[in-house]
């Protein structure tokens, strides 16, 4: 597995190096999305999800689980953060999300062993006040190193 650091400076930066990312996605890819609250999650989502073509508000599904986006390709953005675990219902309602599309899941650790096999997980935290550290792991290491850009990385 391979591993990448990367700082971001902004919201801004956050959606930009999420679209680096977006670019080399397909259909099928899930990305889990860890991190503290308040360190972009949704903002780094929403980057990827511009990268992708998709142009309406992209907001945290918190309070409704899931989003799906229609696009070039579809995404689906999981906020299990209200989640202890699934039963297998509950998993059967989210299942849907995963088929066609692009899954982007904040909050895995509640699915733990349930999600599908993961392309890239993703941990964000904060470093200070505008700052932030994005940690992405994954096997793809061309994709690590297009993710890296012209950032400040470390991998």
């Amino acid at each position: 597995m391979a591993r990448l650091e990367l700082t971001s400076a902004s919201p801004e930066e956050t959606e930009r190096i999420a679209g680096r990312l977006a670019r080399g996605l397909r259909v099928g890819d899930v990305v889990t999305v860890s991190g503290e609250l308040g360190s972009g999650k949704t903002t780094f989502v929403r980057g990827a999800c511009r990268a992708l073509g998709i142009e309406v508000p992209v907001t945290s599904p918190t309070f409704t689980v899931g989003h799906r986006y229609l696009g070039n390709r579809d995404v689906s953005h999981l906020d299990l953060y209200r989640f202890q675990g699934f039963s297998p219902a509950e998993w059967g309602d989210l299942e849907p999300y995963f088929v066609d599309a692009i899954c982007f899941v904040e909050w895995p650790e509640a699915a733990a062993q349930a999600l599908p096999p993961v392309r890239i997980a993703l941990r964000l935290s904060h470093v200070d006040r505008e700052h932030r550290l994005i940690e992405v792991e994954g096997d793809d290491r061309q994709l690590l190193a297009e993710v890296s850009g012209d950032a400040d990385a470390r991998v």
